[in-house]
């Protein structure tokens, strides 16, 4: 598949547009560990450290659905841009004036999440016009893009400790925000987000979660980042009883090796049938994945597990992309993968909040339940909602048509083929 890859990136804007994104969403990936780095380094407690890295994330999934609507009106370039320059100087005003003020520190974290740009949402609105509109490029891309997310999340944090190591945290804190405004840059110079433009869209106060098949996904996807989040927790707590923060690094390099080798397997082939059926199914296989980690063995068949853990996490994020995409309303596609990364954002917080009580009162193979009842709840709401996840998605562009070009449009059923890699 990594020829498939090498093939979409040879498209043109392909490249720079997924490289200007995952570099423009470097400050996202790596926003927990600066701040808490940052102000252990100021001398500030792990307390103060967890609350704003808390107080940036829950700003960050707030702000997201809404510069997503805003892009979706009006346009790439004037919203991602300006949102970059004031999250980068917030963060830099946070690094500036340390915790001084408190209430200074709260703001600028506050401020600096509320608008980190929805370049997520933004690229996979972009890939149709990208790739000429042919689906089975579509969605090859959404299992590169899963892939890609999967580097990210395990380069970035790497990069901010050896720039802490280099020069300090609050040098590592401004340069990954600069770095993210370059990211953006980019992405909104391109020719394809300088064109492009949403559908036509209906006036709506609820903008995409009017659509009952897309709130049925959210909901499933609460749950799957409720089980990621509480891993993190319960890796800590497994780590201390068996080596310390070494091992814990092993496990949570093991699950980002299982995801990465699981969605280019995925993308291997191409999918024929209902992506929301196969969705069901790939959440499923998630959540039984995360049943071994109950065992906890020793350290390195315990790895083994966490990447077995991470196999299909990239399927099933690249597969709800797709599934997005069908049931986002017209002209809401940014809004409505802005949504996911907040549902996803929030259950996060929530199971890494819900893992720690269960640690102090259970033990740390009874934290590794709260994944499982994460993973099993995703795949109950999505066994509940085949019937709204099943119904005809929005209408979709001929092949080959730009968004917003006007072009005819046709509905595409629950059974017309799909490629979904």
């Amino acid at each position: 598949m990594a020829a498939g890859y090498a093939e979409l990136l040879r498209t043109r804007h392909a490249a720079r547009l997924l490289a200007g994104t995952l570099v423009g969403r470097l400050p996202t990936a790596t926003a927990n560990i600066a701040i808490v780095l940052f102000i252990r380094a100021e001398g500030g407690s792990y307390t103060l450290a967890g609350a704003l890295a808390a107080a940036y994330g829950l700003a960050t999934a707030a702000g997201q659905p809404l510069l997503g609507r805003a892009v979706d009106v009006y346009g790439q370039p004037r919203i991602q841009l300006p949102a970059a320059v004031v999250s980068a100087f917030a963060m830099g005003v946070l690094a500036l004036s340390g915790t001084g003020s408190l209430v200074l520190a709260y703001a600028a974290a506050i401020v600096a999440g509320l608008f980190t740009p929805p370049l997520e949402g933004g690229l996979r609105a972009l890939w149709p016009s990208v790739l000429g509109g042919r689906e089975d490029k579509v969605h090859a891309a959404y299992a590169m893009d899963a892939v890609a997310q999967e580097i990210m999340y395990t380069v970035g944090p790497l990069l901010v400790t050896l720039m802490v190591a280099v020069w300090s945290p609050a040098a590592a804190l401004m340069v990954i925000n600069v770095l993210g405004v370059l990211g953006a840059l980019a992405v909104v110079t391109s020719e394809p987000a300088r064109k492009w433009r949403s559908e036509p869209r209906e006036a709506h106060w609820l903008g995409a979660l009017r659509s009952r098949g897309l709130l049925a996904l959210l909901a499933a996807f609460f749950f799957v980042g409720s089980a990621l989040g509480s891993i993190s927790v319960a890796g800590v707590a497994y780590a201390d009883d068996h080596g310390g923060q070494a091992v814990y690094g092993w496990l949570m390099a093991a699950l980002g090796l299982g995801a990465l080798v699981g969605g280019v397997a995925y993308g291997a082939r191409q999918w024929a049938g209902s992506a929301e059926r196969r969705l069901t199914v790939l959440v499923g296989l998630l959540a039984l994945g995360y049943v071994p980690l109950l065992l906890t063995p020793g350290p390195v068949p315990m790895a083994a597990l966490s990447a077995l853990a991470g196999v299909f996490l990239a399927p099933s994020l690249a597969c709800a992309f797709v599934v997005v995409d069908r049931h986002a309303p017209a002209g809401t596609v940014t809004e409505a993968f802005s949504w996911l990364v907040t549902f996803f954002g929030v259950g996060a917080a929530i199971g890494t909040a819900a893992a720690g009580p269960v640690v102090e009162l259970a033990g740390t193979a009874a934290s590794f339940g709260v994944a499982v009842a994460g993973g099993a709840a995703a795949f109950l709401v999505l066994m509940g909602t085949q019937r709204v996840l099943g119904g005809p998605g929005r209408a979709r562009r001929v092949a080959g048509s730009p968004a917003g070009a006007g072009a005819e449009e046709a509905v595409v059923g629950p059974e017309a083929g799909v490629s979904a890699g």
